[in-house]
């Protein structure tokens, strides 16, 4: 519940973020407002306007997701991967041979065998071929 909550706010926060971003003018003037120093907000004040939002919103943003990290770390547990797939138990002889089936349980006849594998071949021409003796380099004339 804790995890959904903070994932919409999460959404939420991004989307405001983007929208005030997008609004600001790369010159430093939010929002294109022109007009004198008498105007109700100015383009300096719309300007520190916009960046104090964006740096709320961008704040909130990073802290959500580091609780994002929290929560859903939490309600997974503290076991590890290695722990949960339980590897240590596992007999290392066993990893090669095909499964058996469970037991009181006799294959079907007829039944195709259960998918396995091919074991991998080396196609190699000159496996088992001895290498074949190098021929004597000719020898240059001697010049006069």
């Amino acid at each position: 519940m804790l995890l959904n909550l903070l994932l919409v706010i999460e959404i939420i926060v991004a989307f405001f973020l983007i929208v005030v971003v997008l609004l600001q003018r790369s010159e430093g003037g939010a929002l294109g407002m022109g007009g004198g120093p008498s105007g109700f907000m100015t383009a300096r004040g719309a300007g520190d306007l916009l960046t104090r939002v964006t740096w709320i919103l961008g704040v909130s943003f990073f802290v959500l997701g580091l609780l994002l990290t929290v929560v859903a770390g939490r309600q997974q547990g503290s076991s590890s991967v290695v722990d949960r797939l339980k590897v240590d138990a596992l007999d290392p002889t066993t990893l090669n041979q095909p499964p058996q089936p469970p037991a009181g349980q006799a294959p079907v006849p007829g039944a195709p065998a259960p998918f396995q594998a091919p074991a991998p071949t080396v196609n190699n021409p000159f496996l088992g071929q001895p290498a074949p003796t190098p021929a004597p380099a000719p020898v240059a004339p001697p010049a006069k």
